[in-house]
């Protein structure tokens, strides 16, 4: 099978996530500062890693309404399907970057030490809860 790419778009930083051939589970892949730099890298994780489909948070408040960073993600996602080969969809983000946080923090990881992969956790566990479901 074919891999899927898993993106959590920040105004700073973007995380990037990527499954295995088996998409059972999703890897934390790297972290890339946000701007003009962003689809050019994604557009050559497509092509090199073999993507079938990429995965964008889309930011939802806890009642399910659409988060201020969804527009952004929307227009991104638009923009991202007239660059690249593959498919592109929206997943459900909420508590990501916190369950990220949380996550590293009961690693033993202090604030400071996570900041450069904090992101691409968050990458990650968007990636995971779509396989997931995929695979339910």
């Amino acid at each position: 099978m074919r891999r899927l790419l898993g993106i959590d778009l920040g105004k700073a930083r973007t995380g990037l996530a990527l499954s295995d051939e088996l998409r059972l589970l999703a890897h934390p892949l790297e972290t890339i500062a946000s701007g003009a730099r962003v689809v050019p890298r994604i557009r050559q994780l497509v092509s090199e890693k073999d993507i079938e489909c990429v995965v964008i948070g889309l930011p939802r408040h806890m009642n399910g309404t659409l988060g201020a960073g969804a527009e952004e993600a929307k227009q991104f996602a638009e923009k991202l399907r007239a660059e690249i080969p593959c498919e592109v969809v929206l997943w459900d983000e909420r508590l990501s970057t916190q369950a990220a946080e949380r996550a590293l923090r009961e690693s033993g990881k202090k604030t400071r030490q996570t900041r450069g992969v904090i992101d691409q956790v968050a990458a990650q566990m968007i990636l995971q809860g779509y396989l997931d479901r995929l695979n339910a």
